[in-house]
């Protein structure tokens, strides 16, 4: 029996291979591995990308979204709006400058957060509010937006997860005051490597972040700042600068994999992803939602398919949260009862992803039970 992976990057990296072998050799040769030029082309094309005037890569997603945090002087005795439903680095990047996570719960469909419960979660210490694209798909921004701009809050995209999704025509990552995304192996964009990248048009706060990034520094060895060392390095510039040539391509797939999946699985009892109207996902993932996740989990695997549960617990029910140990988050608790992440892979075929949808079938059909319901 042949395994299906979740995804397979050995294999989607092989079918880039010589224009990745090129991309090593230039960094190689040019014996410049930190802060050069490709660094600097990387982040020109990535900006270009996002529609966007500033890219700053530096060292991960999370100190993406802390470095933006201090630059915006977000610290102790402040709170920001996160979503409930959402990985754990979007509450720690928070936790990390002082500042105290406000969860809000996700629209039971979309999984993003709700617009429409964060007003209740405001106080006269909110300073900024962090929507997370989850699994590829925009929040609902424009009451994100509108909330924030009555309020005098600030609005930073998580948009780990959806390099190259639109809202209502605008890219992810342009759609707040700026935006943090990353670029772990995984992701629709993903470096040989850690990684990650700073997204804004404001001039001031992506100054403020390159400087961050690098020991508080603008000129060698004066430091105006209690700064950090998080530098994306010129290799993993280069190995994004050649994913990038390709991600529009590859999200395409993606696309064409998800449609596929749900129309396969459409009159299955199963919870398949809603998509509004006004948002043009990536599909990082495909999540959907069974009563029955553990069992349909197993069989799955017995059948030598990969699936991932995105997340099995919530951040306020993680060890290093004990202060949110008696909250009540009941949407954010069934999502992470229920959700299972099915294979998607650019390079998968049609018939995997009919083998995946026969033995969901099969198994619905076994268990003889409302998987969804």
């Amino acid at each position: 029996m042949r395994l299906l992976p979740f995804l397979d990057l050995g294999r989607l990296h092989r079918s880039i291979r010589d224009p990745l072998d090129e991309a090593y050799r230039r960094v190689v040769d040019s014996g410049w591995f930190i802060m050069g030029p490709e660094l600097e082309a990387f982040e020109a094309e990535f900006a270009r990308y996002c529609e966007v005037r500033h890219c700053i890569g530096v060292g991960n997603g999370l100190e993406a979204l802390h470095l933006l945090l201090r630059a915006y002087g977000i610290g102790p005795g402040d709170e920001v709006i996160v979503p409930s439903n959402t990985f754990i680095a979007t509450w720690l990047a928070v936790t990390e400058c002082g500042a105290t996570p406000v969860p809000v719960e996700p629209n039971i469909e979309t999984h993003n957060i709700d617009p429409g419960l964060i007003a209740a979660a405001l106080s006269k210490r909110t300073r900024a509010i962090i929507p997370v694209h989850l699994y590829g798909q925009p929040a609902n921004m424009d009451p994100i937006n509108e909330l924030a701009a009555r309020h005098g809050l600030i609005v930073i995209e998580d948009a780990a997860q959806a390099q190259g999704a639109r809202y209502k025509g605008r890219r992810a990552g342009s759609l707040g005051a700026a935006a943090a995304t990353s670029f772990y192996p995984g992701k629709n964009l993903g470096a040989l490597g850690d990684g990650g990248a700073v997204l804004t048009d404001d001039d001031a706060i992506a100054e403020q972040v390159r400087q961050l990034r690098n020991y508080g520094s603008k000129v060698k060895y004066q430091h105006d700042l209690a700064g950090y060392n998080s530098r994306l390095d010129e290799l993993q510039a280069a190995f994004l600068r050649t994913k990038l040539a390709v991600l529009d391509g590859w999200n395409a797939r993606r696309g064409e994999i998800a449609g596929r999946y749900s129309q396969l699985l459409a009159n299955t009892a199963i919870s398949l992803p809603a998509v509004p109207d006004d948002a043009d996902p990536v599909w990082h993932l495909y999540v959907i939602r069974s009563k029955n996740r553990d069992a349909l989990k197993a069989n799955l695997e017995q059948q030598g398919i990969a699936t991932v549960i995105h997340y099995p617990v919530p951040p306020h029910r993680q060890g290093c949260y004990p202060e949110f140990a008696g909250r009540q988050l009941p949407v954010s608790e069934t999502l992470a009862n229920e959700v299972l992440s099915l294979p998607m892979d650019p390079l998968m075929t049609f018939a995997d992803v009919e083998r995946v949808a026969d033995a969901i079938r099969k198994f619905a059909s076994v268990d003889g039970e409302m998987l969804g319901q």
